[in-house]
């Protein structure tokens, strides 16, 4: 008899039916809590703008042992996430939670997937419905890839423990392009990679702090030459920093 679902990771209450809602399907729902009831992502949820419902994918089992992972067929290393429970999970969200909106998106958190950026994050933030799920392990099983996910999504070229952290990263990038979550949307538009350009770099008082000052245009009052300056500081930075971003721009201008 399969155990009571329930939701671990409890979230701030969302006070009306939330623009943006988000499901995650996890074995650590634990991990969530302290992410999703802090900062920008705790107000979104409570001003209604965002929802958040974290699960945990061995309520979706019928073993005693609540199995999500057995041996990789054709041997290796490692174990391999089943795809009967993540199937059952997403097929149980769809009919709770989607049936009076079409637009649902299945989403697996994986290093495969297209590399997570400003623009997929904007893409993400006019979604009414995603569900995230976290693989684990040596990976899940591919036929939950080949039928079951509309698309896979990394967060950098390196190697994590599981899907969690990076499904906490596309909430917290999502949540922040949908509008009025940040109280300023200027905040949002000057920040790095939305034109491109890394940001410029930032100074707060003191005007001079164990010998070094800030750049003079900063006090000038001159909003031309602040922005000015501004502009000649990202250039720079992304040239020395990230020069791909520079050959990026250059390509997107050609085409």
């Amino acid at each position: 008899m399969r155990a009571q679902r329930r939701v671990t990771a409890r979230t701030p209450r969302v006070v009306r039916t939330a623009a943006v809602q988000v499901d995650v399907v996890t074995i650590f729902p634990e991990m969530f809590a302290p992410v999703l009831g802090a900062s920008i992502i705790k107000r979104a949820q409570e001003s209604g703008r965002l929802a958040i419902r974290v699960h945990n994918l061995r309520d979706y089992t019928h073993d005693k042992h609540r199995s999500v992972d057995d041996r990789p067929y054709g041997g290796g290393p490692g174990m391999v996430m089943r795809p009967e429970p993540i199937f059952e999970a997403v097929e149980d969200l769809k009919r709770r939670f989607c049936g009076r909106h079409a637009g649902c998106q299945t989403i697996l958190l994986a290093p495969q997937g297209e590399p997570l950026s400003t623009p997929l994050a904007k893409q993400l933030a006019l979604r009414r419905h995603m569900i995230l799920i976290c693989g684990h392990y040596e990976g899940v099983d591919e036929r939950v890839r080949e039928a079951l996910v509309d698309r896979s999504i990394s967060i950098g070229d390196y190697v994590l423990t599981g899907g969690e952290l990076p499904a906490m990263v596309v909430i917290d990038c999502l949540a922040r392009h949908i509008p009025g979550v940040i109280g300023h949307a200027q905040a949002t538009a000057e920040e790095s990679f939305e034109a491109g350009w890394l940001e410029y770099p930032q100074y707060t008082r003191p005007p001079v702090f164990r010998e070094m000052a800030v750049p003079d245009p900063l006090l000038s009052g001159d909003h031309g030459r602040i922005a000015s300056w501004r502009q000649q500081q990202s250039v720079a930075s992304t040239t020395a920093s990230r020069p791909d971003l520079i050959r990026a721009r250059a390509a997107q201008q050609r085409g």
